[in-house]
């Protein structure tokens, strides 16, 4: 059991490097894909902080090879729901309610699933002027409103929606005693 809990953790380990090398080589890039934003997110965020926890875990405990693949299928689009969430409430939150600054992203240029959406969806204009703006701190409230206006945020809540409801059902197939 040791030993399989030990491989998670040494895979959750190669894993975040991986997702932080992907996230420094994203901001030397001037746009990413919201594919390759995303790839970011499941390997920086979802599997560091709910996949590999969970797979720890359940190794520990003596779980089979079926219910850890089962773990994932809650996990991944959990995890990516929360990092997805965290970018929403990184732009629009109030500061006083989650404890950080609104629009520390947008100051520092990140290139999140919320930006990577933005791009997709305005039009030449909006794409020139959010990577002229993004990493700008007098750019936060035109990023921010051109999140907005663009459907981005919009888009990125469906996103979250979509992601809930995929680690719910996953979750109602593991069954009431995992529940």
């Amino acid at each position: 059991r040791l030993a399989a809990a030990t491989d998670f953790l040494e895979l959750c380990m190669k894993e975040v490097v991986a997702g932080q090398f992907l996230d420094v080589v994203g901001q030397t890039r001037a746009s990413l894909t919201v594919d390759e934003a995303m790839k970011v997110v499941r390997f920086k965020s979802a599997k560091y902080t709910v996949e590999r926890p969970m797979h720890i875990g359940a190794a520990l405990a003596g779980a089979e090879d079926e219910l850890i693949g089962a773990l994932s299928d809650v996990a991944l689009p959990l995890g990516e729901a929360f990092q997805l969430r965290d970018d929403v409430l990184g732009v629009f939150g109030d500061p006083s309610v989650t404890g950080k600054p609104a629009g520390d992203d947008l100051r520092e240029g990140k290139r999140t699933v919320l930006v990577a959406r933005t791009a997709e969806l305005t039009d030449d204009t909006g794409r020139a002027m959010l990577f002229e703006r993004l990493g700008t701190a007098d750019g936060v409230d035109a990023v921010r409103e051109l999140i907005g206006s663009s459907g981005a945020l919009a888009a990125v809540e469906a996103d979250i929606a979509r992601l809930e409801d995929q680690a719910e059902t996953a979750l109602t197939a593991l069954g009431a005693d995992a529940r």
